[in-house]
């Protein structure tokens, strides 16, 4: 069984004076002026980027790394997706402010979106924590900035750009003046709700995907193409090579299906006991490997089947959880598992977290977490998104990430410290257009590491890493 570790968190100061945590938070601008932020060059002693993803790879499955160098390779962006830890390496030779927060670690654009709530309204929150940890609070800033210019390479100029990571940077500041003059508790219960219909066209959601979530309340909507069939009372995950969804090898499946049982009963205990009351009204019907995203590619990821007595569908979602990224670079983990480090993370930045959410090792001892894989999420559509709806976009997501932090964090020294005037804004969004041009160098370094062979590549007409022997049929 995991041990559930006592853990650590950013500096609580609420219970100082308020004019005390002002003064502060104003002291910390002689440290570092807000300006500085602006700065970015890459040091004569960068380390190679590509050195980076190699020494990364060393942990993953290794024919899986062919899949994750592909995704990388198709923009700047998708390089950006999966290069979290070099920009946490540049991150770290920036100069902060000395104020942490539990910070999400891989915080860009497409790492937000709506989903239910225990109470099943529809909220617009981060969705992703794998490389969370405390560390400086202008680490997950920079990174959101950064990342919508890298995105709108190619479709907004220099200025534009520079003012879309502005944005990011004003709303974040707005938004956590706004949080630092609430009550304790009214700031901890804040969230974005996306049942107005306004709400949900500002962070670029159209009305038929909200309709399809809110019918998904009360049935459930997949958020990723997962199918299952039933025959003669069995039921089986369908392979789906085009999205990564495949069996383990005929001879693997057996012990594949034992490591997972065993594994559900490890996350069960990382449940409360309602929790756990709830998931006993299951039982293990399938698994499968899923290859997500871009950056988790090589992680041991898939989906678990569960079904109830009249055959109702459980998907739960297990992911590998590693060292955070940002972990080289801050204090170690607390957390003797990187599965329960995600867990506790998600559960601090989310306004409300999925019910079913906990932690388990796996298969080959490596550290998972497990949540829901269907439970109405929609996502915004950056894929031709106009400038306009870019700009509500970058300020939606600042509002988030402020709120975010303001949870793990003191809202009146951060406020204190960015003030009402735009030196923040200005400088983050100079950072950000220089970053983006760093990406760019980088993503050509990719290229040619993978053209010359020092990185492992996907061979034209080679077979699907996904295309394996479909499960022998329970008896």
């Amino acid at each position: 069984m995991v041990e559930h570790s006592p853990g650590a968190l950013p500096p609580q100061t609420h219970i100082r004076p308020i004019k005390e945590r002002v003064q502060h938070g104003r002291a910390l601008r002689e440290h570092l002026p807000r300006r500085h932020h602006a700065a970015w060059k890459a040091p004569a002693n960068r380390r190679d980027p590509i050195d980076i993803l190699i020494e990364q790879g060393k942990s993953r499955l290794p024919d899986l790394l062919p899949e994750r160098y592909a995704r990388m390779k198709a923009t700047p962006f998708t390089f950006l997706r999966g290069a979290a830890a070099v920009m946490a390496a540049d991150l770290a030779g920036t100069q902060s402010s000395g104020l942490l927060v539990q910070a999400a670690g891989d915080c860009h654009c497409l790492n937000f979106g709506g989903f239910a709530t225990p109470e099943r309204r529809l909220v617009f929150d981060i969705n992703d924590f794998d490389e969370t940890a405390v560390a400086p609070w202008e680490w997950d800033v920079k990174r959101l900035a950064a990342s919508f210019a890298v995105a709108t390479l190619g479709q907004l100029d220099k200025p534009a750009r520079a003012e879309l990571a502005g944005i990011v940077a004003r709303s974040y500041r707005r938004t956590m003046a706004s949080v630092a003059g609430l009550t304790v508790l009214d700031a901890w219960y804040l969230g974005l709700e996306l049942d107005r219909r306004v709400a949900a066209e500002q962070v670029g959601i159209d009305e038929r995907a909200m309709r399809k979530a809110q019918n998904a309340r009360t049935h459930p909507i997949e958020i990723a193409p997962v199918t299952h069939r039933r025959s003669g009372g069995v039921h089986r995950i369908e392979d789906d090579p085009e999205h990564g969804v495949f069996h383990p090898p005929r001879a693997e499946l057996a012990a594949f299906e034992g490591r997972l049982r065993a594994m559900l009963v490890d996350y069960a205990a990382s449940l409360t006991p309602s929790r756990r009351t709830l998931l006993a009204r299951y039982r293990f019907a399938d698994a499968a490997y899923k290859v997500v995203g871009v950056g988790a590619v090589g992680t041991l990821c898939g989906v678990i089947l569960m079904v109830s007595g009249d055959g109702e569908a459980l998907h739960l979602q297990f992911k590998e959880a590693t060292h955070s990224v940002l972990e080289a670079f801050t204090a170690p983990s607390p957390y003797a598992h990187h599965g329960e480090r995600v867990v506790r993370g998600q559960r601090l930045l989310q306004a409300a977290s999925d019910i079913l959410l906990g932690f388990a090792t796996g298969p080959t001892g490596r550290h998972l977490y497990v949540r829901q894989l269907r439970d109405a999420k929609v996502s915004p559509r950056v894929e031709g998104m106009s400038a306009r709806n870019w700009r509500r976009y970058a300020e939606t997501c600042g509002e988030v990430l402020a709120r975010a932090h303001a949870r793990t964090a003191d809202a009146v020294v951060m406020s204190a410290y960015l003030g009402s005037s735009e030196a923040f804004d200005e400088a983050i969004g100079t950072f950000a257009v220089g970053y983006a041009r760093q990406t760019e160098k980088d993503h050509s370094a990719l290229l040619k590491a993978l053209k010359s062979g020092r990185l492992p590549s996907r061979k034209a007409g080679s077979p699907s890493p996904f295309g394996v022997e479909k499960p022998a049929k329970a008896s």
